[in-house]
Order: C-alpha cells, then structure tokens, then sequence
C-alpha cells in the first residue's frame, strides 16, 4: 500500500499531482449522466470502437459516451505516465483505470494500450489485438492532442507552435494566482511557415489518415465502418490565435484529410465539438478567458464534452440524423455559435478589466474545471485522507 496525502501543487494551469480518487469519482460521475440506448447485446452485436486518445477531453467522454449508451467493446490508445517514487501518475492513468473499471462493470470488452499513437509499432500491437479480439472495427475515433510527434518513417521530430499567421495579435487571457484570477494581455508572435508547416504534422491529418490505412491494410474495417477526428472551429474572439492561427492550418489539414478518405470510398468526417475545459485548450492563451465568459453567458446551458459525445454517439450509429454542415461536417457546436450567445460573450470580454474580471467572467467555475482535470475539486471525494496511488494499468483480458 502506497497512501498518501495528495494536494493540488503546481503553477498556472499545470499541477504536479494528480488525485486518483478525483480521477475515480470524475470518471463515475461523467457516466452517471449518460442513458442507456440499447440493451445488453451479445459480443457479436455490440459496436467495436478504437478510441485513439481515450484518456482526456472529448476522447475520454466518447469513450465513457460509447460504453455506457451502447456497451462499445474495443480498444482506447493513449500516453500516460506510471506512478514514480515522488510523484503521482498522470491524470489519465487513474481516468483509464477507472474506465477500465466501469466497462468490465457493464460487461464490455474494452482495451487500453499505453503507447505514443504516432508510432507505427503501436498500430502493429493495437492492430494485432483487434484482429485476435474483435476481427475488425466499427468505428475509429481520433481524438489526439500532443505538443510534438515524432514521424516513425523518418525519425523527424515536428514541434507545434500556438502562434498567429500573417501578422502579430494581442489578446486578453485568464490567468491566476493563489487562486484569484488576474486579466492580462497577451502577444502571440506570428509564425514561420516552418512552424506552421510543423504544426500540421502534429495535429493534422496525416497520421488519422496512417490509423485507418492500416486497418484497412490488415483488412480490419468491418461493412460499414466509419471514422471521426474531432476538431474545433470555436468564436471570432479567439480565430486569430486558434482558427485563423497555426493550430487553425492543422485544422483545415484535418478537414482537407476527411476529404481524402471520402473519396477513397471511406465514410471519414471531423465533428466540430464546443468550447470546453481541457488540458489542451487551458493552455492557449485568450482560450480560458473565452470559456470563463461562455460558462457565465450559459451557465448550465453550456453543453459539456459528454453532452456533446452523447449526441456523437447517436449519430454515428444513426440512432438520429447527423446534423452536418455545408462542408460535411458534423456539429456539435451550434449552441456555442449562436449569435445571440457570441453577442452576449463579446460584450462581456470588452467589458472585462483586472478590476472586474473576477465578475464578468465566470473565473472560478474555470479555475474549478482546471483543477478537476487532475481530479481536485470533485464532490464526494474527501481530500483530507490519504490515497492509493500505485494504481496499475488495466491488463488486457
């Protein structure tokens, strides 16, 4: 036994601790909101699902999504660290195991493998464990956010940048300290079209596009499989920096590759998901501030990651007709985009001041959802008693 007193230690948006028993109860919670679709169906009718970044943001809520609505069986892919001597595992190791927990709960046959997604030797093993497991996939859901990826056919590593395009840009940004939310301004230099060009290796589509040609080399897509990445467009408050910005070129890579595979015959779409607090997106500058005043605008109007991968979910498996765009994309953000919504969260960000902020934007709600991310601030969970934190990995069935 490994007990110990975990307290939320870190700087800005990043801890070094993460708490499994907040991670647990995060995970319980999140599924606690999901309806059961379908009844219990047997291994050769249930959907086979391949998460690729399962553990965090709206990867871990379609996972969680697909398993309590419609008892998915499959595998989920991510990159976590094992507890060590001094610190705690990451956040998503305890979120994974308590995933882990709950679908061997529901009776499903779900799978997680701990390894760099980029790297071709993990497709072989996640490849491998679905033929011998599953014979195939239904759907493929790629959900990866990294700051750098190495390519494993020439051993490049490609660093992202979060900078402008074309031409410098100031922003205002949320920040805290001691708990108390500051406002500042924010520079965000323009990027070099090598840094661009990097940012697209990482977070475009080049290497969803290697996860299904490798299923489809192994003959692994099963009659009627379906794939899709999910993407952000978000406001015009924050396109300079993200839509408009380097990580926004990534973006339309990503779309450009939905494209592609389309014509290749494979039924491929991103879906446009809605602002949310995520260990990605909190460390975008103007991001936080964005999501504080959406929170405040909405309140529990704002549709939440596993709202939004509910409505996924049903119309992947066209349990409803997919809401899609001109471009053929699938929105889940319409609630966000709504023109009286940006109105109002537009007013609220030319009103905001350091001596307001803590008002006009909903500052604590944020600060709260960030320190939840590594599973603080979670109710029912008592933080002054010491936890467990040699938690294994889930071990393959």
């Amino acid at each position: 036994m490994t007990d110990r007193l975990i307290k939320p230690v870190g700087r800005g948006f990043l801890f070094l601790d993460s708490h499994p028993a907040g991670c647990a109860q995060l995970v319980q919670d999140l599924t606690d909101q999901v309806e059961a679709r379908t009844e219990a169906r047997t291994l050769e009718s249930r959907p086979v699902a391949l998460v690729v970044g399962s553990s965090s943001g709206y990867g871990l809520s379609a996972t969680l999504a697909g398993l309590a609505r419609y008892g998915i069986d499959g595998v989920g892919v991510s990159f976590e660290k094992a507890p060590t001597v001094r610190r705690t595992a990451t956040a998503g190791w305890y979120r994974t195991a308590a995933t882990a927990a709950y679908a061997a709960e529901r009776g499903s046959e779900f799978h997680f493998v701990n390894a760099d997604a980029f790297a071709d030797t993990t497709k072989a093993d996640v490849l491998d464990l679905i033929a011998e497991r599953f014979g195939g996939v239904d759907y493929l859901i790629y959900s990866v956010a990294a700051p750098r990826r190495v390519d494993p056919r020439t051993d490049t590593t490609y660093q992202s940048a979060i900078k402008a395009i074309g031409r410098p840009h100031r922003t205002k940004s949320i920040a805290f300290e001691d708990g108390n939310p500051l406002l500042q301004e924010v520079e965000i230099e323009v990027a070099t079209d090598a840094e661009v060009a990097e940012t697209v290796q990482v977070m475009g589509g080049e290497d969803w596009v290697r996860w299904v040609d490798a299923l489809e080399e192994r003959k692994l897509l099963k009659d009627g499989f379906s794939t899709v990445a999910l993407t952000y467009i978000g406001s015009e408050l924050t396109g300079p920096i993200y839509r408009q910005g380097s990580i926004g070129a990534a973006k339309a890579h990503l779309e450009e590759t939905a494209r592609t595979l389309s014509a290749k015959g494979i039924q491929a779409r991103t879906s446009v998901n809605g602002a949310a607090v995520t260990q990605a997106s909190s460390a975008i500058p103007g991001i936080g501030l964005y999501v504080s005043l959406l929170h405040k605008v909405l309140g529990e109007k704002m549709q939440t990651p596993i709202q939004q991968s509910i409505a996924l979910w049903d119309q992947l498996t066209g349990e409803v007709e997919p809401v899609l765009d001109e471009e053929g994309r699938l929105r889940l953000d319409r609630w966000e985009l709504d023109p009286s919504v940006q109105a109002a969260v537009r007013e609220k960000w030319e009103a905001a001041t350091e001596d307001n902020i803590g008002e006009v934007a909903d500052a604590a709600w944020f600060y709260s959802e960030v320190r939840r991310l590594y599973g603080f601030d979670v109710p029912g969970v008592d933080y002054d008693q010491p936890t467990e934190v040699d938690v294994d990995w889930p071990a393959k069935a």
